[in-house]
């Protein structure tokens, strides 16, 4: 399943990554504030449990969420988003997992991996700005599952059509949040339109 979100405020800082002139530091707090817009959108659905609690006035029944996060950044780009989201959910656990795609043949290679520990019993949500041939991506959704974790969100902030369908297909019960589904991707699997590359405009070493 697959929910583009549309929201005026995140269009805008949307409209300032794309632009090629937006030097890096609006670029980084544009992926920040996107995450952020994207995590309360998907938090609607997340569980909460009623408590009781004291105000200054009285006692009343409140609500308090009902589940425990980890935040899954694909390095190197996702660590853009990964401040976004925590300032949602201060108490998540954040897991690394490190893709590199070789330019040749586009295929994802693993270099590094640390997750939090009993990942099976939390909310995984993997963060990654852009979503073009969805090889990284599905690559990491699978270590995550061979790692134990069984609920799982993916939230990225530009897809292709391309990626959308390899992760719709290899992994359909994991749920895809994303900002803008572009067009297509060009000869050298970059989304087109796109932004360029994610990880080289957020740190500046284009």
């Amino acid at each position: 399943m697959v929910t583009e979100i549309f929201n005026p405020i995140l269009k805008d800082r949307l409209t300032q990554m794309r632009r090629k002139d937006t030097p890096s530091n609006f670029f980084r707090q544009a992926v920040e504030d996107i995450a952020t817009f994207m995590i309360y959108e998907v938090a609607k659905n997340f569980k909460v449990k009623e408590i009781e609690i004291e105000t200054p006035i009285t006692k009343c029944k409140a609500q308090i969420l009902d589940e425990d996060f980890v935040i899954v950044t694909i390095l190197r780009a996702g660590l853009g988003m990964v401040s976004g989201a925590l300032k949602v959910l201060p108490d998540a656990a954040v897991g690394f997992i490190g893709l590199v795609r070789d330019e040749t043949t586009h295929k994802p290679i693993e270099y590094y991996k640390k997750l939090p520990p009993n990942i099976s019993s939390k909310k995984v949500i993997v963060v990654d700005p852009m979503l073009a041939t969805g090889g990284s991506s599905s690559a990491a959704l699978q270590m995550l599952k061979n790692d134990g974790a069984k609920d799982i969100i993916f939230i990225c902030i530009i897809s292709a059509p391309e990626g959308i369908k390899k992760i719709s297909e290899d992994h359909p019960e994991i749920p895809i949040y994303t900002a803008a589904i572009d067009d297509h991707l060009n000869e050298n699997a970059y989304i087109v339109p796109g932004l360029g590359d994610a990880g080289d405009r957020i740190f500046d070493t284009l």
